[in-house]
């Protein structure tokens, strides 16, 4: 007879897959994989309705709600609230999301809102050179950039006569390292950002020069990594916003050979996903936003083929190897002794009347669907994503995003998109931009002509 002291079996562990019987233990999901999970039924539930509707709900569906857009903009530019306390920093930013959002409507201002925003700021444009986040605020690279593409967006004679481009210029080379690349502002952070703003910038008021350029195309590619796309600083992790940054930023210095660009649009082009938007990083969420940045990114990349067809053929890594670093060659060939005589106004002038020397190298259909169906909300602005919020940043950058994707089948720079290269009625089309800059196309046409003019004189 058995002892009633012996002990009881111990309780079945139930995660042992060798034993008889005994179900194998399913992997616990990440929080990144059922967030992504919960996007993609959203997503997917939008779209059913958009599939299985009659044509003529569909062509309601997929209409750009222009009035609604421009009316939320316009009215941020009139008053925010309390609630926008914490952008105290941000208001040049704040100026250009919703300028910008509204030329790419074309609507226009009118003429005290027009001189409100030049007065506001000539404000926080610093004595030194360059403009800070307001008033009295420390001069920064990136609201420095809001700022001009701000007052170039308005275009206005007074608005482009306020930027005081001899301080800025002299503000730039005190943001300028001994790397090459630039910080944001005095003891701020150097990185891609910071490269690109001022760059973007000094091209387009016309101040870029040798001194400025030096270096910068070696720090850019020095952040490109294994992935392909660009990071903020070397060994980080590759990012869309980072990625435009970096290339648009190569074009304008003439240097982006120094990129490998086959690797850029590979990694760029798989941040598209089944949500048909894109994301910022791998494995990371759609976002509105980065229908610009990664879609403007692809998007000079179809102006860029010759250079990526060369690089793509197995001769030119060797080549590559032997000329080395040290001849610090630029895209067009010329040597770095070159460098002073270069008119780097003329790259970004240039490259926008460029052809594009191939189709859309994403789904610009697809990402037209995604900004549409799931970025617009009814009472104006758009968002992130489904079950976001809207805002002024978004409704910028998805616009942007949608403009870029409108015309990205274009094979003629001064034509019009066909019906067939846009999603939903023909009323949907925006104005174009420069995609190097991010500003409406004849707005940039106009300061070009305006700056060189100015020089001349």
């Amino acid at each position: 007879m058995e002892s009633s002291s012996q002990p009881p079996p111990p309780p079945p562990t139930g995660g042992d897959p060798s034993e008889e019987g005994a179900a194998p233990e399913l992997p616990r999901l990440t929080v990144t994989q059922v967030e992504q999970m919960k996007v993609e039924g959203r997503i997917a539930d939008i779209y059913r309705v958009l599939f299985e509707a009659p044509p003529s709900t569909k062509s309601v569906m997929l209409e750009l709600w222009r009035d609604s857009h421009a009316e939320y903009l316009t009215n941020g530019l009139r008053h925010l609230g309390p609630s926008f306390h914490g952008l105290d920093a941000n208001r040049p930013w704040l100026c250009y999301w919703m300028v910008h959002g509204l030329a790419l409507l074309d609507e226009t201002l009118d003429d005290d809102l027009e001189n409100d925003i030049v007065d506001f700021l000539s404000r926080c444009q610093d004595k030194q050179g360059g403009y800070g986040g307001g008033p009295g605020q420390l001069p920064h690279l990136a609201t420095s950039y809001a700022a001009v593409n701000t007052l170039v967006t308005i275009g206005s004679e007074r608005a482009l006569s306020s930027i005081k481009r001899d301080n800025l210029y002299k503000f730039m080379l005190q943001m300028k390292d001994k790397s090459g690349a630039f910080r944001m502002h005095d003891g701020g952070e150097i990185d891609v950002r910071a490269c690109y703003t001022a760059i973007s910038v000094a091209s387009l008021v016309n101040i870029l020069d040798a001194d400025l350029a030096k270096g910068v195309g070696n720090y850019i590619a020095s952040c490109q990594t294994y992935e392909g796309g660009i990071a903020g600083e070397p060994y980080a992790e590759a990012h869309g916003g980072y990625t435009f940054c970096g290339l648009a930023a190569m074009v304008l210095l003439n240097e982006v050979e120094k990129l490998d660009l086959p690797s850029l649009i590979d990694w760029v082009a798989f941040r598209q996903g089944v949500e048909c938007g894109f994301q910022g990083r791998t494995n990371k969420l759609v976002d509105g936003c980065y229908s610009f940045w990664q879609g403007a990114a692809i998007a000079l990349a179809q102006k860029l083929m010759t250079i990526v067809d060369k690089q793509s053929k197995p001769s030119y890594s060797s080549k590559l190897s032997s000329v080395g670093d040290a001849c610090g060659t630029s895209s067009s060939g010329l040597a770095s002794e070159k460098s002073s005589s270069l008119d780097y106004a003329k790259f970004g002038f240039d490259f926008v009347k460029q052809s594009n020397q191939t189709g859309p190298l994403f789904h610009n259909i697809a990402l037209q669907q995604y900004i549409l169906l799931c970025t617009q909300v009814l009472e104006g602005g758009l968002r992130d994503k489904p079950g976001k919020n809207r805002d002024h940043y978004h409704s910028c950058y998805c616009l942007s995003g949608l403009s870029v994707s409108q015309y990205s089948a274009m094979t003629d720079s001064d034509s019009c998109p066909l019906p067939q290269h846009m999603l939903g009625p023909y009323s949907n089309l925006l104005e174009p931009i420069h995609p190097l800059y991010n500003v409406v196309l004849d707005k940039y046409d106009e300061a070009h002509d305006f700056f060189r003019e100015n020089d001349q004189m």
